[in-house]
C-alpha cells in the first residue's frame, strides 16, 4: 500500500483551556476564540469518509494512518510499505477517534492505557516522558513523523492525528535505542476541505483546556495548496494532588502545496510552551510508599519546571511513477528547560513510627540545559517483480548533529516539612551550588535498505539490514557537594553498528497473517547525549563502554474480521540484553558490560467495530522479566526489572444508543511494579482504574462530552523512581464543548 494515498482526516482532538489576556499565549488563546468567528466566514464541509483511492495524485495528501475508528490499516512510515495486518511486529496505534473520546490531554494520558507500557517519574538531570515499553526505558525513543524528538520536555497531543507504539527492538528502523520499542507521534497534515473547529473544556482541579483546528485550502496558490493550524491553551492542577498545576500553550501551522502534478512540498512548526509547577510525589519511608493523603504535596508553592521546545520541519515527496517514490525531511529543533524541583527524601525511620512525627527533606534541584537538533532523512520505496517474486524495497539514509548543555545544582539551607502535614509556602534556602557543567554534541549516520520480498499469495519474506554511525565529544566540570572542583572530562566516542532485521510472514489467508520475526537494537553509552549516568554523584560511569545490544525474537498472528471491521493481533516474544551496564567491582564508580536482562512475554489486542453500535479497543499484555548476569553476588541477581508489571491490561467500550447519542467504558489494570530491585527493594502494588465517556450530538455544528477518569478515585502509585514515587491522579470529570463548521 503506497504511504502516498490521499488519506484525509475529519476529525480532530477535543480539549480547551483559558488564557493570559497579556501574554503571547494570551494571543494565542484569543485566536481559539476569533477562529469560531473564522468558521462563520468561511463555511465548508468535511467529508468524513473519502474515498481517498479515487483522488487525483496533485491533491494534498495527509502523510498518516489509514483509520476506521479504532482500527489502523497501515502505519504512517514510508518504512513500512505492508498494511498493518501484514507488517511483522506488535504495533498499537492510538487514532484520533480515541484520543478524543478518552479525553487525552497529554502524553502520559495516552500511554496510561498501552498494555505493555509503564510510566517512570522525573529524574534531576532528566525529565519530561519516561515510558518503559515491554520492560525496557523508552524515554530516548521518542518520535514526530518517523524523525526523532529528542528533547527533555512533556509532550501534548493538540496536533496529533495518532500515536504509534512500534513495540519490540528496531534500530534497523528508527537507529540507536528503541531496546522495547518506540514512540512515533503523526502529526496532523493539511486536509483538501475547509476544517474549523473549536473545543472548550472545563473541569475539577481548575481545569480548563482549549484547543482550535482551522483548516483552509488556497486554490490560488495552485491546485490542492492548503493551510492547517492547530492552537491550544491549558491550565489547571492534578484531580487529587495539591501543589502541582499546569500552564502550557501551543501552535502547530502547517503548509502544503503540490509542485507539479507529481511532487508535494509540506512545511510545519511545532512550538509548545510549558510552565508547570512539577510534582515529585511522595518519598519512600522504610522502602514503602508512606500511607498518607494523596493531596499532600512536599515541594514549593513557587517550584517550576520551564520547557520550550521549536520544531521546524520540511518534507518533500514526488511520485516518479512506475511504484517509484521518494521523500525527504529535513528538521531543526531547539528545546530549553529550566527548572528548580523539591524531591522529597527520608533518612531511615525506626518502623512504626507515627507519620507526623516523620521529617521530610527537600532535596531542591536547580538547573537549565539548551537542546539542538538538526536532522535528514531520505526514503526511497520502489516496487518491482524479479520473475515471479515481489519486491518492496525501501532503501536511505539519515543524519543527525545534537547539541546538550545542561547545568546542575542544588539549593542549600532548604527547610524541611512535616510527611503526615507537609506545609508549602514560598522557596527558600541559605545559597546554592552548581554541581555540574557539561557540553555534549554529537554527530550520526546511517544508511539502510529493507526488501519485503512476496514469494506468492501466501508467503513473505522481510529482510533488512542498517548502518549507524554515532559520533560523540563530551566535556564536562563536576563538583562534589561542597563546591570543590570534583572532575574535568574531555570525552570522545564513536560506534559503528550493524542493525540486521528478519521476518517470516505466511498468509493462510487474505485477511491472516502468521509471522516469525527477529530484530536487534543497540543503546550506545552517551544515547541520551550524556555521558553523566548517576544524577546522585554526577559520575560519568558509562564513559569508556561499547553500546549495549539486544535481540528480539517475536511469534505473532494478526487477523481482520466482520468484513474488515475487526482487527486481532497476538505475540508472544522474547528480548535478551547480553551486556547490560552492571557496576564494576574493581574500578568504583565506572560500569561495565557484564549484565544480563531479559523479558518473556505475550500480548493480545483488539481494535474495531464488533458490530454497527459497538466498539473495541484494548488489549492484554505478560511480562516476565529478569536480571542476571556474570558478576557473583550481584544485589539485584535474579530480581525483576524496574517498573516492569507482570499483567498489565487496557479495554474500552463504545456504543452508540442512538445516532447522536454514545456512551464508553474503560478499565485499566496495572500489575506490582519494582522500583528498585537491589537492596532494598522497593515496590508498589497493582492497581484498576475505571473510566467512562458520554456523549451527545446537539447539532451538526455543536457536540456535547462529558469523561470521567478514574471514577472510584482510586490511590494509585503511577509514575516510579528509586527516589519518589508519583501517585496517580484522582477522580477527574471534565465537560466539554466541540463546535465545527
Amino acid at each position: 500500500m503506497n504511504k502516498h494515498n490521499n488519506q484525509w482526516l475529519s476529525r480532530n482532538l477535543s480539549q480547551a483551556g483559558r488564557h493570559n489576556q497579556n501574554s503571547l499565549a494570551g494571543m494565542i488563546s484569543r485566536a481559539l476564540l476569533v477562529s469560531a468567528g473564522l468558521s462563520l466566514a468561511l463555511p465548508g464541509t468535511v467529508r468524513a469518509d473519502s474515498d481517498s483511492d479515487d483522488l487525483p495524485l496533485e491533491e494534498i495528501t495527509t502523510i498518516g494512518v489509514r483509520q476506521d475508528g479504532y482500527r489502523v490499516e497501515e502505519v504512517s512510515s514510508v518504512k513500512f510499505t505492508e498494511l498493518l495486518r501484514d507488517t511483522p511486529q506488535s504495533i498499537t496505534s492510538l487514532t484520533d477517534r480515541w484520543l478524543d473520546e478518552r479525553g487525552v490531554m497529554s502524553l502520559n494520558d495516552a500511554l496510561r492505557n498501552v498494555p505493555g507500557i509503564t510510566l517512570g517519574a522525573g529524574e534531576f538531570t532528566w525529565q519530561g516522558n519516561n515510558p518503559n515499553i515491554r520492560g525496557f526505558s523508552s524515554r530516548n525513543d521518542m518520535f514526530l513523523d518517523g524523525m526523532r524528538d529528542f528533547g527533555s520536555y512533556s509532550r501534548d497531543p493538540f496536533n496529533l492525528e495518532a500515536i504509534e507504539v512500534l513495540q519490540g527492538p528496531s534500530s534497523m528502523i528508527f537507529g540507536r535505542g528503541s531496546t522495547g520499542g518506540v514512540i512515533n507521534q503523526v502529526s496532523k497534515m493539511p486536509v483538501p476541505d475547509p476544517l474549523r473547529n473549536v473545543n472548550l473544556n472545563m473541569g475539577n482541579a481548575d481545569t480548563f483546556r482549549a484547543t482550535a483546528d482551522i483548516n483552509q485550502p488556497f486554490d490560488a496558490l495552485g491546485h490542492g495548496a492548503a493551510f492547517r493550524l492547530n492552537l491550544m491553551r491549558q491550565e489547571g492542577g492534578v484531580p487529587g494532588r495539591d501543589g502541582a498545576e499546569i500552564d502550557k500553550w501551543g501552535i502547530a501551522p502547517t503548509f502544503a502545496v503540490s509542485l507539479g502534478e507529481h511532487s508535494r512540498l509540506t512545511l510545519s512548526y511545532l512550538k509548545l510552551k510549558d510552565e508547570s509547577v512539577p510534582d515529585y510525589g511522595l518519598p519512600w519511608v522504610n522502602n514503602s510508599a508512606p500511607e498518607v493523603d494523596r493531596e499532600n504535596f512536599y515541594g514549593f508553592e513557587t517550584d517550576f519546571l520551564n520547557t520550550d521546545a521549536d520544531i521546524f520541519s520540511l518534507r518533500l515527496d514526488h511520485d516518479f511513477g512506475a511504484g517509484t517514490t521518494a521523500n525527504a525531511l529535513l528538521r531543526y529543533a531547539k528545546y530549553s528547560r529550566e527548572s528548580r524541583i523539591s524531591e522529597p527524601l527520608v533518612a531511615a525511620t525506626t518502623p512504626g513510627t507515627p507519620l507526623d512525627q516523620i521529617t521530610v527533606d527537600r532535596n531542591v534541584f536547580q538547573g537549565n540545559s539548551e537542546e539542538d537538533m538538526l536532522s535528514g532523512q531520505f526514503n526511497l520505496v520502489k516496487e518491482f517483480s524479479t520473475g515471479s517474486i515481489g519486491h518492496s524495497l525501501v532503501t536511505g539514509f539519515e543524519f543527525a548533529h545534537e547539541s546538550s548543555a545542561p547545568t546542575f545544582g542544588f539549593a542549600l539551607g532548604v527547610p524541611s516539612t512535616n510527611l503526615a502535614h507537609p506545609v508549602s509556602g514560598p522557596f527558600t534556602s541559605t545559597g546554592s551550588i552548581i554541581r555540574a557543567q557539561a557540553d555534549t554534541s554529537s554527530d550520526s549516520l546511517a544508511a539502510y535498505v529493507l526488501d519485503t520480498i512476496k514469494f506468492n499469495e501466501h508467503w513473505q519474506l522481510v529482510a533488512g539490514l542498517r548502518w549507524d554511525r554515532f559520533e560523540v565529544d563530551y566535556s564536562g566540570i563536576r563538583s562534589d557537594p561542597d563546591g570543590n572542583n570534583e572532575g574535568f572530562e574531555n570525552l570522545s566516542s564513536t560506534d559503528s553498528v550493524i542493525s540486521p532485521r528478519l521476518a517470516a510472514v505466511y498468509k493462510p489467508v487474505e485477511n491472516g497473517t502468521v509471522y516469525l520475526g527477529w530484530g536487534t537494537s543497540f543503546n550506545p553509552s552517551a544515547e541520551g547525549l550524556s555521558f553523566i549516568a548517576n544524577a546522585r554523584n554526577f559520575g560519568v560511569s558509562n564513559a569508556f563502554l561499547d553500546p549495549e545490544k539486544n535481540e528480539s525474537v517475536e511469534l505473532g498472528t494478526k487477523w481482520e474480521l466482520l468484513d474488515t471491521r475487526l482487527s486481532l493481533e497476538a505475540a508472544i516474544f522474547q528480548i535478551e540484553k547480553t551486556n547490560a551496564r552492571v557496576p564494576d567491582p574493581e574500578n568504583p564508580g565506572f560500569n561495565l558490560l557484564a549484565g544480563k536482562q531479559s523479558v518473556t512475554g505475550a500480548s493480545f489486542n483488539i481494535s474495531g467495530r464488533v458490530f454497527s453500535k459497538l466498539s473495541v479497543s484494548g488489549g492484554y499484555t505478560w511480562l516476565d522479566s529478569e536480571q542476571s548476569g556474570t558478576l557473583e553476588g550481584a544485589a539485584n541477581q535474579g530480581q525483576p526489572l524496574l517498573n516492569v508489571a507482570k499483567h498489565s491490561m487496557s479495554v474500552w467500550l463504545n456504543y452508540f444508543f442512538t445516532d447522536r447519542f454514545d456512551t464508553a467504558l474503560g478499565v485499566r489494570h496495572v500489575g506490582e511494579r519494582l522500583a528498585s530491585n537491589s537492596p532494598p527493594v522497593k515496590s508498589v502494588p497493582g492497581y484498576w482504574v475505571v473510566d467512562a465517556m458520554a456523549k451527545y450530538e446537539f447539532s451538526e455544528h455543536f457536540t456535547f462530552k462529558v469523561n470521567l477518569t478514574n471514577l472510584t478515585d482510586e490511590y494509585y502509585l503511577d509514575q516510579l523512581h528509586p527516589w519518589h514515587v508519583v501517585p496517580g491522579p484522582g477522580r477527574g470529570i471534565v465537560f466539554a464543548v466541540n463546535t465545527s463548521w
